[in-house]
């Protein structure tokens, strides 16, 4: 679910400031050794890699609790006995497959086994299944998966999948050529694995397959496992199997092409037609599946947790600076043995930043409108927590002027530049690519838009409800070794620890570089806020019409 990092985990040491606007001095500075003391504590091992419904939150809620209290906050979550506390309760469905899972191929009649995590990540079911008893299952190649009608595109022509198992691409079909109906590199939501499951569903498939490929995917194998053979998370559904088949996983390359092989298929050739509308779903004759695991499922409530200022005058108008505290908590071990995913960049520095930007608010002439600190569970999960308070807000969306969120900033030194996830057109971005200017930053538009960044954060929660959101990237062209040093770190990053047990708090971060954005930011939430200006999607945006339905809330 979580993003890749486009951009640089340096760790440089002290590194020259970038220029200052010339009212530096009416804005709070922000303090690079807390905000280091409080990535190294959330991502220590005490806290087990902050996983929802475990130990690791308990103390994860207790702490952020504690620091939004000593910033100064006042508690801004959900009302009991007339009174706000400090979290809004998320109930969240628990999903975990229950001892070692079966899977097999068979081919021809000879039997393949399958180990978990290695050709194949299956996640626990989700569509109400408690036992999953899979027997030689046929396959059928669906191409991209996609059924877009508005492109004049279906790459299911009408197939029964009933009783069969979707093998799929992951990304665009336009993501090789660079160029077609689906935006080129930059991916569309057709290209995400959660769309492709959910295709799935509507199309009545018993289960399907992503097929990992880095470059498409944007990120490695070991994400891959990682993210989908520990315990699972959704929101709690009166009808699961609409959004769930019983079976989502995804197999490596290499597996995908043994199998079109043993079917008497070329899989470059078929994934060379799949990009075409004129692909039809193509069966894997001889080859099937099958899969045994239990399912241990039950109803968690887990917790987002919430501070706020409230507004001088309009206190019913909010702007939300949001996070994710959690992360993957305790899983598979690496190489090491190490078991914890302790999640320091992703997303301790999100989590770190969002307390730091609270108690500057909290010690700040009070805007105007109200200011929300919103660090949400499950992200990790597929934006649950987010989604959640989108679609349960404790202050109307209508009158939300906009969703500043921040996730796996960069804990080094400063860039000349900044970048948000995805690349929508709204007025917010206008908004923050004028204020950086005069911090001598520039804008650069995310560079990877094939990673599909934009549904990849917790803010993508509240542009589908038509709030203006905007997930800030730390930049790429570092102060200390240009874009060349900033690439290098951002692609370390996401290939040695993103998502891994190795995203671990170091000594040698000087968090310099958050502590020059954090101005940045605070400053365009403060202006939001002691204003009555309302940012918008331009006009071509899918959000748009959204937010349009509740305009008569901002007269």
């Amino acid at each position: 679910m979580k993003r890749s990092l486009a951009y640089a985990i340096a760790a440089a040491l002290l590194v020259p400031a970038l220029a200052s606007p010339a009212w530096a001095a009416d804005l709070p500075t922000f303090d690079p050794h807390r905000l280091s003391q409080e990535v190294r504590t959330l991502s220590s091992e005490a806290f087990e890699g902050r996983g929802p419904a475990t130990p690791g939150e308990t103390k994860t809620v207790d702490y952020v609790v504690a620091q939004f209290k000593a910033a100064g906050l006042q508690p801004g979550g959900a009302v009991v006995d007339g009174k706000r506390t400090w979290t809004q309760p998320v109930p969240l469905g628990r999903f975990e497959i229950v001892g070692t899972p079966s899977f097999s191929l068979t081919e021809d009649g000879r039997n393949i086994a399958l180990t978990q995590g290695e050709q194949i990540a299956v996640r626990a079911s989700m569509d109400g299944s408690r036992k999953v008893d899979i027997n030689h299952a046929p396959l059928v190649f669906v191409g991209y998966g996609v059924d877009a009608p508005e492109r004049n595109w279906d790459d299911f022509k009408g197939v029964d999948l009933k009783g069969k198992i979707g093998v799929v691409l992951v990304n665009d079909p336009d993501f090789e050529s660079g160029r077609g109906d689906f935006g080129g590199k930059a991916m569309t939501y057709y290209g995400r694995w959660t769309y492709k499951y959910e295709e799935a569903a509507r199309q009545g498939a018993l289960g399907m397959l992503v097929v990992h490929e880095t470059a498409p995917a944007s990120y490695g194998w070991a994400t891959v496992k990682n993210s989908n053979t520990n315990v699972q998370f959704d929101i709690v559904r009166d009808k699961p199997a609409a959004e769930h088949p019983t079976l989502e996983g995804w197999i490596q390359h290499d597996l995908a092409v043994q199998m079109f092989k043993a079917a008497g298929l070329d899989f470059a050739a078929l994934k060379k037609r799949a990009q075409t509308r004129d692909f039809r779903p193509v069966t894997l004759d001889g080859v099937t599946f099958s899969a045994h695991y239990d399912v241990d499922a039950k109803v968690i409530t887990s917790q987002n947790i919430v501070g706020r200022v409230e507004g001088a005058r309009r206190p019913d108008e909010t702007v939300i600076y949001s996070a994710h505290w959690d992360h993957l908590g305790v899983g598979a071990p690496d190489a090491k043995g190490d078991r914890i995913y302790n999640g320091a960049v992703d997303n301790a520095t999100g989590t770190a930043a969002l307390i730091e930007l609270g108690r500057a608010f909290a010690h700040a002439p009070r805007p105007q409108r109200s200011v929300v600190f919103l660090a949400v569970t499950a992200e990790e999960k597929g934006l649950l927590g987010s989604e959640y308070y989108a679609t349960h807000p404790l202050y109307p969306v209508g009158k939300t002027v906009a969703d500043i969120n921040t996730d796996a900033l960069d804990p080094g030194g400063p860039a000349r530049n900044f970048s948000i996830s995805g690349n929508a057109k709204l007025g917010l971005l206008d908004r923050l690519i004028a204020l950086a200017k005069t911090y001598g930053m520039s804008y650069a538009p995310d560079p990877h838009p094939e990673a599909g960044s934009f549904f990849r954060s917790d803010h993508f929660s509240f542009a589908k409800q038509g709030v203006p959101a905007i997930s800030f990237e730390s930049g790429n062209d570092l102060v200390k070794g240009g874009k060349a040093a900033g690439e290098a770190a951002g692609k370390r990053y996401n290939r040695q620890h993103y998502h891994q047990p190795s995203d671990e708090w170091q000594a040698s971060w000087t968090f310099t570089g958050m502590a020059h954005d954090l101005r940045l930011l605070y400053q365009l939430g403060y202006e939001l806020a002691d204003s009555d200006v309302w940012p918008e999607w331009s006009k071509d945006s899918e959000f748009r019409a959204v937010r349009e339905k509740t305009a008569d809330q901002r007269k």
